[in-house]
């Protein structure tokens, strides 16, 4: 098959086929991204605000919430913006900018293995906490994270647009998914991209095995509280990040580490979605549900004191 000619690359546009096989469900599909984008971005917004204006959760954990809910609403608002537009115009074509913004902003294992790193410093080492993770230390942590994630997502985007394509522009995906870029790139030409998909699985299995050493250890802290309220408020801190970590770890790896088939089946669609939309979406309900700082600072936001069912709750910490 006859290379590419890129010419201009700003000029360059990919087809994303997506959703192209369900043209009769296109209103179903918009209605439902529409409502999820809503939801994503109204959370961890309501999340942001609470973290800027309310002193009491101007705190570590609180400080490392708002930066992952401000980073899940960029990388959210560079994919679903684009997949309503032509989920309903029909237009699936997307410009080279615009492929290259959605693969920069996939960025969040770095401040995920930095808040299981607060959690491990609070749990086991609570005497040290206010030392150890100090706002010096949490604004450099959360700058590194940022910094790592910007430099990771424009080396993995330089080394995808530097490709010959062979394969034509038709992307069986919603969005700019790096494997199914590759499956168009010739054969003489993606080995340097493989080689920084090599490198980025080794970083990330190293971020997964700190996460996994982080709450091993907090676990093994937490079982030797004598307490069970104390290990059941030890738990409780814990639970939802470690819910967030393995629901983005385990969908990501799926999708990006199972064979690339010829055409994008019904499964790759679901794992995209569950790994691109779901995260982003759940995270600030997952955070907030069972918190009480959270649910003090927005009663207290919107005027109101605290709901009489709340106290009388056993599962609020």
């Amino acid at each position: 098959m006859a290379e590419t000619d890129w010419g201009n690359q700003t000029d360059i546009k990919f087809i994303l086929l997506g959703f192209g096989d369900l043209p009769d469900q296109n209103i179903f599909l918009f209605l439902l991204f529409l409502v999820i984008y809503i939801t994503t971005v109204a959370g961890n917004t309501l999340i942001i605000v609470l973290v800027v204006v309310d002193k009491q959760l101007h705190t570590p954990m609180y400080f490392l919430l708002g930066n992952l809910s401000s980073l899940e609403t960029c990388y959210t608002s560079t994919i679903l913006p684009r997949m309503l537009a032509n989920l309903l115009t029909g237009d699936k074509t997307i410009f080279f900018n615009s492929c290259f913004t959605q693969l920069y902003f996939f960025a969040e294992l770095p401040l995920l293995t930095i808040m299981a790193y607060d959690r491990y410093v609070a749990i086991c080492q609570p005497l040290h906490y206010e030392r150890v993770m100090s706002k010096r230390v949490c604004i450099q942590m959360a700058a590194s994270a940022w910094t790592s994630g910007i430099l990771y997502s424009a080396l993995h985007t330089g080394n995808t647009f530097v490709l010959t394509f062979c394969g034509g522009n038709t992307v069986d995906q919603f969005f700019c998914e790096i494997p199914q870029l590759l499956k168009l790139a010739c054969s003489n030409s993606y080995l340097g991209e493989t080689g920084v998909i090599v490198v980025s699985a080794c970083l990330a299995l190293i971020h997964f095995v700190f996460i996994i050493v982080s709450y091993v250890l907090i676990f093994k802290t937490v079982l030797r509280i004598p307490s069970e309220q104390g290990r059941h408020k030890a738990f409780s801190t814990c639970f939802p990040h470690l819910i967030v970590v393995s629901l983005f770890i385990c969908t990501a790896t799926f999708a990006y580490m199972k064979p690339t088939s010829s055409s994008a089946s019904a499964l790759d669609l679901a794992m995209a979605v569950l790994y691109s939309m779901v995260p982003p979406m759940v995270n600030p309900i997952i955070y907030s549900m069972r918190n009480k700082d959270i649910k003090a600072a927005l009663w207290k936001m919107i005027g109101l004191r605290q709901l009489p069912w709340n106290k009388m709750s056993i599962f609020i910490p």
